[in-house]
């Protein structure tokens, strides 16, 4: 039998956040389930864990040399492992492993139809580099995914859709030359935000070129002009058929988040959810995964999550 949607919730993944006040705190995934219980979310979906990814796994998108700086400052557990974004602190390795883990437990799943879709709310850490953490994100789960479907699965072309509301430029660099690699990034307009890049001119090198599509919103946008630029993703991704569909959908982007200035709802992540599921259902055999990625309001985690949760159920 195949289940709709696959949560992946555990202790271990809401152990993903940073001390002393961090805006990206460990209570981030009780915000979201505390709504989607009262709702009865958890009982329309199958509940499945985590589990630490093997050094095998993260070296499928991080060096070796940065897998071992993260090990190193895992123990000592005192500084940053960026430049003053990511405190380091003991067992950061663990945690920061689990999220990745849990990314490829939902996979096999997806892949196994066991679940038709999935969604991890503490996940979608979309500014890690290869070789270094950036932006409260230590490994990128998203990276290891997008080379694991090619080297285990033998999937080609993949749609990274992300609409938080920082540019997720883990993603978009590494990938930049590469034409199998769709992504459409909605974010705010990085001359007002970190970290500063996905402008619209950015749209792939080489081969890659117009395969990446960077929409960058001004200051203050809502849905109105999130739904108006949602019609260029779909049909962006609609030129290149992807057989497989990633969504990063941060709830940053909602109006009153502290660390940034677009005033969308929950409605958006609810359409973009929608749509996809609709999208990957017509090129890609339904497979679609969501991660909760950014967003400091607790609140907005809990609406703009429990939307996109909700767009995943209800979806054929």
């Amino acid at each position: 039998m195949t289940d709709k949607v696959c949560l992946m919730v555990s202790n271990d993944l809401a152990s993903y956040g940073f001390p002393s006040g961090h805006p990206f705190g460990t209570d981030r995934q009780d915000a979201f389930l505390g709504r989607a219980r009262s709702h009865g979310l958890d009982t329309k979906v199958r509940i499945l864990g985590s589990r630490e990814a093997t050094r095998g796994e993260l070296e499928r998108f991080h060096t070796v040399d940065y897998v071992n700086r993260v090990i190193v400052k895992s123990q000592q557990g005192v500084g940053y492992l960026d430049y003053g974004d990511t405190p380091a602190f003991v067992g950061v390795f663990e945690v920061s492993s689990h999220v990745v883990g849990a990314a490829l437990t939902a996979l096999d799943a997806v892949m196994a139809r066991t679940c038709k879709r999935s969604f991890q709310p503490i996940g979608g850490l979309h500014h890690a580099r290869r070789d270094r953490a950036a932006g409260f994100c230590v490994f990128n789960d998203v990276g290891v995914l997008i080379e694991t479907l090619r080297t285990q699965y033998g999937v080609r072309r993949i749609a990274y859709v992300d609409i938080d509301v920082h540019h997720g430029d883990g993603l978009y660099y590494p990938f930049e030359s590469d034409p199998d690699v769709i992504i459409a990034d909605i974010h705010e307009d990085g001359d007002y935000l970190y970290p500063g890049t996905g402008h619209a001119w950015e749209t792939g090198k080489g081969v890659a070129e117009g395969t990446k599509l960077n929409v960058a919103m001004p200051p203050g946008a809502g849905d109105a002009e999130f739904l108006r630029h949602w019609e260029y993703v779909e049909a962006h991704l609609a030129k290149f058929r992807p057989e497989f569909f990633l969504l990063q959908c941060g709830a940053d982007s909602l109006g009153g988040d502290p660390i940034a200035h677009l005033r969308y709802t929950a409605a958006a992540h609810r359409h973009a959810a929608k749509r996809l599921c609709v999208l990957a259902d017509e090129y890609a055999g339904g497979k679609l995964m969501a991660f909760g990625g950014g967003g400091y309001n607790r609140s907005n985690i809990a609406l703009a999550w429990n939307a996109v949760l909700e767009a995943l159920i209800e979806a054929p």
